[in-house]
């Protein structure tokens, strides 16, 4: 059970490494902060910046989770 365990983990971590990296960035860093229009708060993501977004939630969970279960089990 420990070894699927952490297939599953090793798994949803590149997943997730693979939906930060997709996102578009959201601001142009410290240069955004004076203005312009791309700047943090230029709006909500939209298509497949929004998907991105809830896919990385989704898996940032589920990995805490896992890894917690894993740690739990090993004690």
């Amino acid at each position: 059970m420990l070894i699927i365990l952490m297939v599953c983990d090793a798994l949803v971590a590149i997943i997730l490494i693979a939906s930060i990296l997709g996102q578009e960035a959201k601001s142009a860093g410290m240069g955004g902060i004076g203005g312009g229009s791309d700047t943090v708060f230029s709006g909500k993501a939209r298509g497949m910046d929004a998907l991105l977004a809830r896919v990385t939630v989704v898996f940032a969970v589920l990995f805490a989770v896992i890894t917690l279960v894993i740690a739990k089990m090993t004690m």
